[in-house]
């Protein structure tokens, strides 16, 4: 029977059908419901209807910043900025006298109790349109927010009494933006349904990504963006029992929820999770059955990849819900369905909203006792394990450490510093470099999803990666520890990185300045000298130079890749005063020479140091090229390094002087919009001295045109490594699934001798690859930057016989072409913004193709 409260909001819900052309707020809720009308309605703020045109973010705003000021039930907390400098909010609606109260509550959900406290409120989180151009979830929002504001009904009254109802409104607002103005801008005064319409169509930056193009719903356990880093402080402060996320998908679905593909679901997610998330699905159901629409659930989506927000709380203590509604894309589309409005998708995320906060409210007991278990459990599994904790460690790159160690600090992970050095399979870890992760604590499950490198599954086919290991994505070591005896920590976990330029001496009369290549931000500072003047150099040989620190003369050894800074060929007015202050601000210590005269190998004279020019890029980018590659470059180089990058659409390349640029970016993509006459021009541009990078099928468009020596391995080819014979048709999404590669970790060698190695002191290099592009072997010498390993695959999902193809090919390749070279990579080295191990190979691209010569008539 449908729960009281439920029943009494569904009874007005239906005035509008899917067919209907305009909604106010009154169209949503319940007819004769009872309102408080010195609350205000959307309208009166907004200035028009809820779906009769697309809200932008500021309006969505104010409409909140209104219900704040004028309900006791809601409190508003700004928790940060977009790029872009659009607000992100919370709503916490509650009685007014949790609202007096929120501090002291949420300290006491933070605490680790034992057993759950019962007379604390009941904690439920709704985030809606992460994915900004599904924005029925936005709009949805204001009509919820509103209806628990002013509703004297009062059975929601005591719902909120013992219940915390936590809105976030609009998880992507600069994704929200841009495709509100796409609508606006493109529809007409009349509706017009036709799926061709431009409105339906948006350009090549869509709404569905933030300002620097990520998917900001795979971004909950990575963190490289912004606005996930300032939610996750305030989801783990708030430590929601039920997460509802609400997306759309295509025109012609009908409406999803979870539970999702159960043989999908990822191993650490108990079947107890699984069992709250199917009895909170019947109130989905109940409320959807109401009008006779249509919806399923445990079909297209797994739950498997814990990054998304309908899956990180499962590791949690949460239980998280994905709701997926049929998108018209803008005011109107045709479907298999019929006639798909806006209003209708608004509607039906209102009412799985309210389904959420029924089903919640009226299961209390079992999701505390459930949250009680959850935690319960993560002792006993860590308790059972055969190992005690990682032992992570990095000597030579602070910065890559550091951030690993940021990303565990943000997910509530304690690791500790080393006190004294520790001796493991006969190997001694210097405690300077050195950190100690236990399993036993509250966030077991966490650090089991960011450290598993599994590779068995139940289901071979994946919605999303089925391999995101971060100390691998990060290149930093990390060790099993059996037995911790002889194990010294600090008795606080890691807070901070310390500042460590500031422990290195600038001398005013150096004869050189040098800084390490091994630096991750490196790049960065040699950028910014490069751009205001200072001669810099590369040793492109191993040198030794003698130091004079705090009185202690010492011989310290330099690797290839190092860079001096001369002063003897220095032109700039102060620029030991720019040097110093760079240096300072990016946090790279600075050597001081005295001598040119080294104390082994190369002097400081010698022409193995290689000038160093600055660098112009052009990515090649618009319809067709892969937004979220493309992205994940810009964000590495733009954002991280401060290398500005233009961006030039494959539709204009034609009618750009390539000259003037000394690097060309192609990412993953579709290249049909360059002609054999934009080649040809790469290609001349390219001989005369130009540098190109590419990456998967940017990587094969040089190939196909002969720019790059390196042939690919056809689809036929790679048919042929399965057996197809005597498969029924119920195989086929099965055969589909092992000749992809979803998203998975492979682990190649790199030579640490080759200038585009720059900076590595390890020959293993793990790569993320989510494609089945293969170059084939080359015989030609010195051209391989990196291979892969014989038995490459080592965490996630690759059947074997694509393992097999993979294995001892090439991953990364380089060579001369005329005057210039040409770089490319069958993977992703910057993925998903978190992927720093492989990203520096990018950035020597750009400072060291003119270090290595490798003509291919070798």
């Amino acid at each position: 029977m449908l729960p009281r409260l439920f029943l009494a909001v569904l009874v007005g819900f239906f005035a509008l059908s899917s067919s209907s052309q305009a909604a106010k707020v009154t169209d949503y809720l319940p007819t004769g419901h009872p309102y408080n009308q010195a609350i205000p309605k959307p309208e009166s703020t907004l200035g028009f209807g809820i779906g009769e045109r697309h809200a932008r973010h500021d309006q969505l705003l104010n409409y909140m910043k209104a219900l704040a000021s004028s309900s006791q039930r809601i409190k508003l907390t700004g928790i940060g900025q977009t790029q872009e400098l659009r607000q992100q909010v919370l709503l916490t609606i509650s009685s007014k006298n949790n609202l007096a109260n929120l501090n002291e509550i949420l300290a006491k959900r933070s605490q680790d109790n034992d057993a759950e406290d019962p007379t604390l409120p009941l904690v439920i989180w709704l985030g809606y349109s992460v994915h900004g151009d599904e924005i029925s979830g936005a709009n949805a929002a204001m009509v919820v927010a509103y209806h628990l504001a002013a509703s004297e009904n009062t059975d929601i009254i005591n719902m909120l009494e013992n219940t915390l109802i936590v809105l976030e409104p609009s998880i992507n607002p600069d994704g929200m933006d841009r495709f509100v103005q796409w609508v606006n801008m493109h529809r007409g005064s009349t509706p017009n349904a036709d799926q061709n319409h431009i409105e339906h169509h948006q350009g090549w930056l869509t709404g569905r990504t933030n300002h620097f193009g990520f998917d900001l719903n795979r971004d909950w356990l990575l963190l490289a963006q912004k606005e996930s880093q300032n939610r996750l402080a305030y989801f783990h402060q708030y430590q929601p029992n039920v997460l509802g996320d609400f997306h759309e998908m295509g025109a012609n679905g009908s409406y999803f929820f979870q539970p999702g593909i159960p043989t999908r679901t990822h191993p650490l997610t108990s079947t107890a999770n699984t069992e709250l998330t199917q009895l909170l699905a019947t109130y989905h159901a109940a409320a959807l059955d109401n009008d006779n629409r249509l919806y399923y659930s445990q079909e297209n989506f797994d739950d498997f990849y814990y990054g998304k927000g309908s899956t990180y709380p499962d590791i949690n203590g949460g239980i998280g819900i994905l709701f997926e509604q049929a998108s018209s894309r803008g005011m109107q589309q045709n479907s298999d369905n019929g006639l798909l409005t806006f209003e209708f998708g608004i509607q039906n995320h209102v009412l799985t909203s309210l389904s959420t906060i029924e089903g919640a409210w009226k299961n209390k007991d079992k999701l505390f006792n459930y949250r009680e278990n959850f935690y319960k459990e993560s002792e006993e599994l860590a308790d059972k394990e055969n190992f005690s904790g990682y032992l992570l460690h990095e000597a030579h790159d602070s910065y890559r450490l550091n951030v690993l160690l940021d990303k565990l600090k943000q997910h509530q992970i304690k690791v500790y510093p080393l006190t004294e050095d520790f001796r493991l399979a006969g190997v001694i870890y210097t405690k300077e470099h050195s950190f100690y992760l236990p399993l036993e604590q509250r966030q077991y499950r966490v650090i089991k999803a960011l450290f598993s490198q599994q590779t068995q599954f139940e289901d071979n086919t994946f919605y999303d990666v089925s391999g995101w290991t971060m100390p691998l994505a990060m290149d930093i070591d990390f060790y099993r520890v059996g037995r911790t005896w002889g194990l010294k920590l600090a008795d606080n976990a890691w807070d901070s990185p310390a500042k460590i330029a500031e422990k290195s001496t600038v001398a005013p009369k150096a004869y050189a300045y040098a800084f390490e290549w091994h630096h991750f931000l490196a790049p960065k500072l040699l950028n910014e000298l490069l751009n205001k003047g200072i001669k810099a150099k590369v040793a492109t040989k191993s040198f030794s130079s003698r130091l004079k620190i705090n009185a202690k003369v010492t011989n310290k050894d330099y690797a290839r890749g190092s860079i001096i800074i001369p002063a003897g060929i220095q032109v700039q007015k102060n620029w030991r005063d720019i040097v110093k202050q760079s240096s300072q601000k990016i946090d790279i210590p600075l050597d001081s020479l005295h001598t040119g005269l080294t104390v082994k190998g190369i002097d400081i004279g010698s022409g193995s140091f290689q000038l160093l020019e600055p660098v112009k890029l052009l990515m090649v980018g618009g319809k067709g090229v892969s937004q979220y590659e493309s992205a994940e470059i810009l964000f590495y180089l733009d954002d991280t390094l401060s290398i500005p990058v233009t961006v030039v659409e494959q539709q204009r390349l034609s009618k750009i002087d390539l000259s003037v640029y000394s690097h060309i970016i192609m990412v993953d993509g579709k290249y049909d919009a360059l002609s054999e006459n934009d080649a040809d021009k790469i290609g001349a541009w390219i001989k005369n001295g130009g540098v190109i990078y590419a990456q998967k099928r940017g990587a094969k468009f040089l190939s196909e045109y002969e720019l790059l020596t390196m042939k690919f391995v056809a689809k036929d080819e790679i048919n042929q490594l399965f057996d197809m014979d005597n498969l029924q048709y119920q195989d086929k999404e099965i055969l589909a699934g092992r000749k992809r590669i979803a998203g998975a970790i492979f682990e190649s060698g790199l030579d640490t001798s080759h200038p585009l190695a720059y900076g590595y002191t390890d020959s293993r290099l793990p790569l993320f690859r989510n494609s089945t592009l293969i170059m084939q072997h080359s015989s030609k010498p010195f051209i391989a930057v990196a291979n892969y390993s014989a038995r490459p695959l080592i965490s996630g999902y690759a059947d074997k016989n694509m393992v097999n193809r993979v294995a001892n090919t090439s991953a990364i390749v380089a060579h001369n072409y005329g005057k210039g070279r040409v770089i490319a990579s069958t993977d992703n080295l910057a993925f998903r913004g978190y992927w720093l191990g492989s990203a520096k190979i990018i950035a020597n691209s750009l400072f060291f193709a003119k270090a290595f010569s490798t003509p291919v008539s070798y």
